[in-house]
């Protein structure tokens, strides 16, 4: 008998024995599966390395186009730049965006690890979304909210990445094209919205504190020379001059007749959500989806305000009417709040008790070593949600994170009362599971973790606020403050998240009117007048990102019942966590087909 090994005969070699005979060629077998198994494992090593070093690359490209950005990444290589948004700034964009894209392909996407095969469809996305922002969606034309520079100089001036001289020094420079900046911006609009220009005024106007107020301070503190400090006032008025005519120049066009409707239309729309969600569902059946929910939510928030009636009202006849028997409970328990004065500091105290309970039932492990602080929401950031999170960019971990209040300094008595029985006892402690624990804070400081810093910088909205969502509904399941007002509260905050999503759909491809969206939102979700009111305008302001939530939420959800079907006694609620969250911010369809297949 003659074998070929390798291309030689061997027959000399083999066993006269069969049984030694087939043990010999089993041994032939595994060496050569062995060999194979690691040239290929080789091969896939040196791909994954040649796609480690082109996504350096593309990082390092990505950052000098795109400065601003790269400061909130905590990239400060390019502090001291702001890009003209002129058709200059754009066609380097868009070279940029084809180049990368022509170099992208080379690698074959099936072949790269888990980590890569996302990053490569993340970058895939990123690049396709730059050159349809610049020649189809064309925001720069319409919306002057895009306009707002000062967060970018707020970062630099009050981050303490690097010494104050040194940011002031950068913030010079940045502050000599602050008026070629707005002058190219007068150029490039044509059409703005109305709600748009409103928001864009709104927050320069407020923002302008960090110009006349906190540079001055910073500049006072600094060591720089008498030349430098003077050199530093001098541009600095001439950038304040800068915004403030630019939004005297806003104004003008309050009452002109060629403004552009804040409604995307369904095709830009469709467009958008496919870029910015990345989901596995399409806008029609996300819709679907969100009205199924819906129903599923009145019918539980009936069963809760049947059972709270008599605990409120005692003997007064139930209404037959399902809207208007939950309505009346809920309006009775929202009366239960804190005061203007108490709003943030009722926030502070909630958030040990959120910590306390995630470890004690061993939900998702907590960083002590990465503190939430929470803070009054600043000037440049309002106007569009009354709650947020500042999180450290992924270049710089150990900056804080910022728990961003809204402030109802100002407001009405009647407007405040509205606000906080929205935000009442029960609510906003779900509000604080969504920002906070073990919610935003929590999905953030895992993100940081992650070895990928295309991840890190792309986060997937949808996953991100998913996230959050989907963290309420773990904390109610496993018994927090487990009552029926609870319940009911929880069950209307999530009909928020619910009809965020009709909302935005029917109102940018459907011309859902304020009429029906106040319907909507105040009837059938039961929401006080002023939260409404407060999302019809985030709704004339943006577009696509109110269904991230819910687009999230419903994913995950799907994934975990998946999962626990895979893993059956396996699963827990911490392992399911902790493996979800050590993808970073990828879209959560990326992340179930790995955590499924796996």
């Amino acid at each position: 008998m003659m074998v070929y090994l390798f291309g030689k005969i061997v027959d000399k070699y083999l066993p006269s024995n069969p049984s030694n005979l087939c043990m010999f060629m089993k041994k032939i077998i595994l060496s050569s599966i062995l060999v194979s198994f690691v040239c290929g494992s080789q091969a896939q090593s040196s791909l994954d390395k040649r796609f480690e070093d082109f996504k350096n690359r593309f990082m390092a490209s990505y950052w000098k186009m795109n400065p601003l950005s790269a400061t909130q990444a905590g990239f400060h290589k390019y502090d001291n730049s702001l890009p003209i948004p002129n058709e200059t700034t754009f066609g380097k964009q868009k070279n940029f965006a084809h180049n990368y894209f022509d170099s992208l392909i080379t690698y074959t996407q099936d072949k790269l690890n888990e980590n890569n095969k996302i990053d490569y469809l993340i970058i895939e996305n990123q690049l396709n979304k730059i050159p349809w922002s610049l020649d189809v969606a064309k925001e720069y034309v319409w919306n002057p909210a895009n306009y707002n520079i000062t967060e970018s100089f707020a970062y630099i001036l009050n981050e303490p990445f690097d010494k104050l001289n040194n940011r002031l020094v950068n913030i010079l420079t940045k502050l000599k094209s602050v008026d070629e900046f707005y002058e190219a911006a007068k150029k490039n609009i044509l059409n703005p919205v109305p709600e748009l220009t409103k928001l864009a005024i709104e927050q320069i106007n407020s923002g302008l504190s960090v110009f006349e107020k906190d540079l001055p301070d910073s500049i006072n503190k600094s060591s720089l020379s008498k030349l430098q400090k003077e050199e530093l006032i001098a541009n600095n008025t001439k950038a304040v001059k800068a915004m403030k005519e630019f939004t005297a120049w806003l104004t003008t066009w309050e009452n002109k007749p060629n403004c552009r409707s804040f409604r995307l239309g369904k095709d830009l729309y469709e467009q958008k959500f496919a870029f910015d969600i990345q989901s596995s569902l399409s806008v029609n059946q996300l819709n679907e989806a969100a009205l199924k929910r819906k129903d599923y939510l009145h019918e539980e928030m009936e069963k809760r305000a049947q059972t709270l009636w008599p605990k409120y009202f005692k003997e007064t006849p139930m209404p037959t009417d399902r809207f208007d028997l939950i309505k009346m409970v809920i309006d009775t328990i929202s009366t239960q709040h804190t005061t203007p004065q108490n709003f943030q500091q009722a926030i502070e105290n909630q958030l040990p008790k959120l910590s306390a309970f995630v470890t004690e039932n061993n939900l998702v492990t907590l960083d002590p070593s990465k503190p939430l602080k929470v803070r009054k929401e600043p000037g440049y950031m309002a106007g569009v949600a009354g709650a947020s999170i500042s999180a450290p960019g992924p270049y710089e971990k150990n900056v804080s994170t910022y728990y961003n209040v809204g402030t109802l300094e100002g407001w009405s008595k009647e407007k405040a009362e509205s606000y906080l029985r929205e935000y009442n006892d029960y609510t906003l402690q779900i509000l604080n599971m969504h920002e906070g624990i073990p919610g935003h804070y929590v999905q953030l400081v895992y993100s940081n973790k992650v070895p990928s810093i295309v991840k890190a910088v792309f986060g997937n909205g949808s996953m991100v606020e998913g996230w959050a969502v989907y963290s309420e509904l773990m904390m109610m399941e496993n018994g927090y403050n487990d009552s029926d007002e609870m319940w009911l509260m929880y069950y209307k905050w999530n009909l928020r998240t619910v009809c965020n999503t009709i909302l935005d759909i029917s109102v940018h491809t459907k011309n859902m009117g304020k009429d029906e969206a106040m319907n909507l939102l105040v009837r059938q979700a039961f929401q006080q007048k002023a939260e409404a009111e407060g999302k019809w305008k985030r709704v004339s302001v943006s577009s696509v990102q109110l269904t991230s939530y819910f687009n999230g939420f419903f994913e995950i959800l799907q994934l975990s019942k998946q999962y626990n079907a895979l893993l059956g006694k396996k699963f827990t609620a911490k392992s399911f966590n902790e493996k979800f969250l050590s993808y970073g911010s990828s879209p959560v369809k990326y992340i179930s087909q790995l955590m499924l297949t796996k």
